[in-house]
């Protein structure tokens, strides 16, 4: 630690500094992408307890009736939550890879989770101004995706 404060107070050029600036960078993406490892692995272990436990207590293969719609929309907000922790790990990655963010996987990851929002939407329990705020997020989330797509296709 001693030798990066030195680093660090000891760097006369801008250029010196900038080097510090990205080490730093690149050490915090590793540190989130293990954390969104141990993201990822949690939330596949409690997908597979969750249907586990659906398919033993309720006894679902017996009686398929006992398998509600929300238990489904509970699955598949489950497994969105999963394949949103993938996506983010692939925005880590693709970071460490490029040192840049890449907006197309920030678009698509953010559409998933407002769809994932969308696809778990309580009606009973939300109004219909929700509704539409996430209605707008999709459609603005949509243009932007078609403009990022529009943009990187042209180059």
């Amino acid at each position: 630690m001693r030798n990066f404060l030195r680093s660090i107070t000891q760097t006369g050029s801008d250029e010196s500094f900038l080097a510090v600036l990205k080490k730093i960078e690149t050490l915090v993406a590793k540190v989130l992408s293990i954390a969104m490892v141990a993201i990822l692995l949690i939330a596949v272990v409690e997908l597979c307890l969750f249907i586990g436990q659906e398919i033993l207590l309720n006894n679902v293969l017996a009686d398929p009736d006992k398998f509600s719609t929300v238990t489904l929309i509970k699955i598949f907000g489950l497994f969105l939550n999963v394949l949103i922790a993938l996506e983010v790990l692939e925005n880590i990655t693709a970071y460490l890879k490029q040192h840049g963010v890449q907006l197309e996987l920030v678009v698509v990851t953010s559409l998933t989770a407002v769809a994932r929002k969308i696809i778990i939407f309580d009606f009973s329990k939300s109004t219909g101004n929700e509704l539409m705020a996430l209605a707008i997020a999709i459609l603005t989330l949509s243009i932007s995706y078609w403009i990022v797509r529009r943009g990187s296709k042209a180059h």
